[in-house]
């Protein structure tokens, strides 16, 4: 497995890359967004492992960048800035996980797994619910003639959902099935499961995914909304 380490420290960037290369996997690395974009125009990876807070490009401008090429390797955004805003803008931009520093290299070999487990085509059937097909090769999701492009946790929402179809889901497992964690993400929860809402909304007139006033969320056709 072949990854792409973007980070300015250079004492971080060798400490990750001498671990990941210990741990069986190839390493390339790049101390700025500039040489980061020359990196994956030249190279396929399995993940790319991107800090924010780099010069030339920073990180938000190359995954927007790379996301506009068509580039859907998955990315692990490692850095310091921790906020909400900083993390729902990250992965909205594109990115498939969000690790804040300090972590330990044992997590981030953990979301390196999860990710690389995520991405490889599996044998797993489209999954489907009464007009709604979910495909998990391309990630898109489809309604009679239409079709829209979901993110990696749009996708993961749509997938739990339909794998738990008209039975209530509690933001506590959504966010253990698409964070990994319990901890402040009750806000991204509903930010994203309304994201997913609108998507759905866009090809079709029927009502999937309703809000359970006090317990969560549930995927159940309603006809006449």
């Amino acid at each position: 497995m072949k990854l792409l380490l973007i980070e300015d420290e250079e004492k971080v960037a060798s400490f990750i890359s001498l671990g990941l290369k210990e741990e069986g996997y190839e390493v390339d690395t790049a101390y700025d967004g500039k040489r980061g974009l020359e990196l994956i125009r030249e190279n396929t990876y399995s993940a790319i492992l991107l800090d924010l807070m780099i010069p030339e490009i920073d990180g938000l401008e190359l995954l927007k960048t790379i996301r506009s090429w068509g580039v859907d390797t998955p990315v692990l955004i490692i850095t310091a800035k921790n906020s909400k805003e900083d993390v729902v803008k990250g992965l909205d931009t594109g990115s498939d996980d969000y690790l804040t520093k300090p972590f330990s290299f044992e997590e981030l070999l953990a979301r390196i797994r999860a990710l690389l487990r995520r991405s490889k085509k599996a044998d797993i059937k489209t999954l489907g619910y009464k007009g709604l097909q979910l495909n998990p090769y391309t990630r898109r999701l489809h309604s009679g003639s239409g079709e829209t492009d979901l993110t990696e946790k749009e996708f993961l929402i749509m997938e739990l959902m339909l794998k738990n179809k008209e039975a209530v889901l509690s933001r506590k497992d959504i966010a253990e099935y698409v964070w990994h964690n319990t901890a402040d993400t009750t806000n991204i929860v509903d930010v994203y499961v309304n994201f997913l809402r609108k998507k759905i909304e866009s090809l079709t007139s029927k009502k999937y995914i309703h809000t359970v006033r006090g317990m969560g969320y549930i995927l159940k056709e309603d006809e006449k909304a």
